[in-house]
């Protein structure tokens, strides 16, 4: 099942066809010229096509529906009904506005409704949204919002603190600065006490 996010995410991609990997490569050397260099020297002459290749790694995101990730779920769980937290997986994004390094790490917390998921998936659900151009903002708020959607749990926490190289490398060229989002749902939001045990465990 694709999400409703995914299903308008590919009618948007549908509108502007998607250039051939040549066209991509050629618009890597364009970069190059513009830059001031030569593209045909010699230790640029294979740069675009593993521009390209790292693209593919970066932004694979696109290929995948994290909804569909979180849809195998397990309901022999012994009768346990307290949180279930995820904390500290790594994540590198891209910001979207200057197209550098996102990196940081993500909290997941949920409490269950009868079922679980293995808890690879949601470190998968967390790297399918990252790779991917993003704002911070947006990727803490659809990891929450689809682990809610498929998973249906009393409630969902998800906290993310990253630093950006748009900030560190550029502009301000602020470094060691890092930046905390996070989205509180269902009981995570309306629970202060909830709330509460999901911090104390990312602490």
């Amino acid at each position: 099942m694709q999400s409703t996010r995914e299903q308008l995410r590919c009618i948007e991609n549908a509108v502007a066809p998607r250039p051939s990997r040549d066209e991509a490569e050629e618009a890597v050397r364009t970069l190059i010229r513009w830059a001031g260099e030569s593209p045909g020297r010699e230790g640029l002459v294979d740069t675009p096509a593993r521009v390209i290749r790292a693209y593919e790694e970066w932004f694979e995101g696109y290929e995948q529906d994290p909804a569909e990730m979180l849809e195998r779920t397990f309901e022999e769980v012994g009768g346990y009904d307290g949180m279930v937290v995820l904390r500290d997986i790594p994540f590198e994004s891209c910001c979207e506005h200057h197209m550098a390094a996102i990196r940081g790490i993500v909290h997941v917390g949920y409490l269950p409704r009868r079922r679980v998921v293995g808890i690879s998936k949601l470190a998968r659900v967390v790297d399918a949204f990252a790779h991917r151009l993003q704002v911070q903002e947006r990727l803490t708020a659809q990891i929450a919002d689809t682990i809610e959607e498929i998973l249906a749990p009393r409630g969902v926490g998800v906290v993310v603190k990253a630093t950006h190289a748009c900030l560190a490398n550029r502009g301000v060229r602020k470094h060691g600065v890092s930046m905390v989002t996070n989205r509180m749902l269902g009981a995570f939001r309306d629970d202060p006490a909830t709330r509460q045990e999901f911090l104390t465990a990312i602490a």
